[in-house]
């Protein structure tokens, strides 16, 4: 499972990173970025946590490959 952010709708509100700051930063442009690739041990629980929290529905799961 890796982690995404739907770039258009984020709103740099840097609720993901407060939440789950080992899975996201921002970027040059403060935008969220996803910075793992697959999630590791506990990046699970604390990314579903982002995806709850965010005010905008920005951030996703991405499923198998």
């Amino acid at each position: 499972m890796k982690p995404g952010i739907h770039r258009k709708l984020c709103e740099s509100n840097a609720v993901c990173v407060a939440l789950a700051p080992d899975v996201f930063d921002l970027d040059d442009d403060g935008i969220a970025i996803p910075i793992v690739g697959e999630l590791g041990d506990g990046h699970e629980d604390v990314t579903r946590m982002a995806i709850d929290g965010c005010p905008r529905a920005a951030v996703f799961l991405v499923e198998g490959e």
